[in-house]
């Protein structure tokens, strides 16, 4: 069965990935947010998270 890609991120999958707490994980997703220039309502997608934080979005995809 294919797996289905996603290209917007939540704090669930960044708790997952970075081994952080939820709470913590919800800090870096609002940072990134408004480091791209993105509202608290608007949705960030995992290519932005990953080039606010110079990180290989190969890898991120792969720890979710």
């Amino acid at each position: 069965m294919k797996k289905n890609k996603r290209i917007i991120i939540y704090a669930k999958d960044i708790q997952n990935a970075t081994g952080r707490s939820y709470r913590q994980s919800l800090r870096l997703l609002q940072k990134a947010k408004n480091t791209v220039g993105k509202s608290k309502e608007d949705m960030l997608s995992i290519r932005e998270f990953c080039e606010v934080y110079n990180i290989n979005p190969l890898d991120f995809q792969e720890s979710i």
